[in-house]
């Protein structure tokens, strides 16, 4: 009797085991993002600027020295750690980070989790980041993109892979910033450029060939967008320095233009949802967040919103990007900015909450989550 029992206790534990397998298996599937297709800049990028001849590198140390997935090595995010592209798709149940597109792994089965198509010093106008030498611009990612999308056809057959792009691919754009501080408000360069053209024309510029890509994804069968609008880049160490502004002081022009450009972006977002049948276009408040934890950086365990924790230059180690000889700070978790441009890892995680499961004040209009789900 006893070994009687004692199988019949290891049946129900199998059975057990195999339903619970089969539940957390259908729980997997409902509760993961299929792929994530990433576009941007430095913000976002994951790599792809290591297989350029570009000035806009952070494939050296200390970047990426908390990054877990490399075992601290740098991989060319422009942090000390994951990007909030990475965070999201994790807290979306994204398998795998999305693979550079550059990079040599990018083909196959591996571009079904996503593809990141981000450049450091990329923009929305393609004369943006000249300064860098090379950059993938949105133009050219979206260029990218109709490649990948092919490849998806070829993997999946026709009508399977138009399914997949559609309802269970998200697509995240995180552009503009560069379009500001490496194009319009660039010192010296950009003067010319300031003197022929307002700023209300250089927005109308942007919105227009905005527009113009957004309308193009959604012809190769994006539906699911998140677009972040610029953050306040006024207030990054690199502004700070260069414009010998007091620690609780932002450059008033650059966050003056960001607001007006995000005023413009919320339009065209509210456009395109009415225009693009099937869309769901959702704006990510970045510069809301940001200047949240700018403003309130001690309630969220941060010592500094001032002072880039890797960097040279000024009070605010703000002038000379991240790298091998750059001063670094003990404690990265206590500063909101990694390097002159960039938000710590620490940053990018609160900034991601607020998108995956944030309400109207920081996502609209619905989170990340509620996307993901539709």
């Amino acid at each position: 009797m006893a070994w009687i029992a004692f199988d019949f206790n290891i049946v129900v534990f199998f059975v057990f085991i195999v339903m619970n397998q089969s539940y957390h298996g259908d729980a997997a599937k409902n509760d993961s993002l299929g792929a994530s297709f990433i576009f941007g800049d430095s913000l976002v990028d994951a790599g792809n600027n290591n297989y350029l001849s570009t000035l806009s590198r952070a494939n050296m140390t200390p970047n990426g020295i908390d990054f877990q997935a490399s075992g601290g090595n740098p991989t060319g995010r422009f942090t000390n750690g994951r990007t909030i592209a990475d965070i999201v798709g994790e807290k979306l149940g994204q398998p795998n980070y999305s693979v550079p597109f550059l990079a040599p792994n990018a083909t196959g089965k591996a571009i079904l989790h996503g593809v990141n198509y981000a450049s450091g010093g990329g923009g929305i106008l393609n004369a943006t980041g000249s300064i860098f030498v090379n950059r993938l611009g949105m133009d050219i990612q979206i260029d990218y993109f109709n490649i990948t999308r092919k490849e998806i056809d070829k993997l999946l057959g026709k009508s399977r892979a138009r399914e997949f792009i559609m309802k269970e691919s998200m697509f995240s754009v995180t552009v503009g910033s560069n379009d500001f501080l490496n194009n319009y408000l660039l010192p010296l360069v950009s003067i010319g450029v300031r003197v022929s053209e307002s700023p209300d024309a250089f927005i109308d510029d942007m919105i227009n060939h905005f527009r113009g890509q957004l309308t193009r994804l959604y012809r190769l069968d994006a539906r699911k967008f998140v677009v972040a609008n610029v953050g306040p880049i006024g207030c990054i160490p690199y502004q700070k320095t260069i414009n010998q502004l007091g620690q609780n002081e932002c450059s008033d022009l650059a966050n003056k233009l960001a607001v007006q450009y995000n005023t413009r972006l919320k339009d065209l977002l509210a456009e395109l949802n009415d225009n693009l049948p099937g869309s769901t276009f959702v704006l990510a408040s970045v510069y809301d967040v940001v200047m949240e934890l700018i403003t309130n950086y001690g309630k969220y365990g941060f010592r500094t919103a001032s002072v880039a924790c890797c960097g040279n230059g000024g009070q605010y180690a703000g002038i000379i990007p991240c790298g091998p000889t750059s001063s670094l700070c003990s404690d990265r978790y206590k500063h909101v900015f990694w390097d002159p441009y960039h938000p710590s890892e620490a940053s990018n995680l609160i900034i991601a909450d607020q998108l995956v499961d944030g309400d109207t004040r920081f996502i609209s209009p619905m989170n990340l989550r509620q996307l993901r789900d539709l």
